[in-house]
């Protein structure tokens, strides 16, 4: 039965960790900052979040009051979800090419998805139903 060598080994796993980290960095410097951002259909409310769902950024217009705070809240939560697939799908994008074989298993169970086809729909309503 061969010997397995257990230095070198950690060294090769060493070295390909460290080339993957390196192809990410000049991934992510080449691309930028990566968030998802979503906004009503009347431009009442936008918001825009990390690919974890971190909102970092809320706008409301003074129009954004009219239906009340449960529906402003459910129309704030129901975009950052949407902003949060939109994070997701472009973090899978932009790290799938860098990280080798296996690679886009590991990214869709960090929660970082392609988005479908149809993810977009125009049949997504908007704030108070517009």
């Amino acid at each position: 039965m061969a010997e397995i060598d257990f230095d070198r080994e950690v060294s090769r796993m060493s070295e390909q960790v460290e080339r993957a980290e390196e192809r990410t960095a000049a991934q992510l410097a080449k691309v930028g900052r990566v968030t998802g951002a979503a906004e009503a259909p009347d431009g009442v409310i936008r918001v825009e979040v990390n690919p974890g769902g971190l909102l970092t950024k809320l706008e409301l217009s003074a129009l954004a009051l009219r239906g009340g705070s449960d529906a402003l809240a459910a129309q704030i939560v129901q975009l950052a979800d949407r902003a949060t697939r939109r994070a997701g799908d472009r973090m899978f994008k932009t790290l799938a090419p860098v990280v080798g074989q296996g690679g886009e298993r590991h990214l869709r169970s960090l929660g970082y998805e392609p988005l479908p086809d149809d993810e977009d729909d125009p049949s997504f309503r908007g704030y108070g139903g517009r």
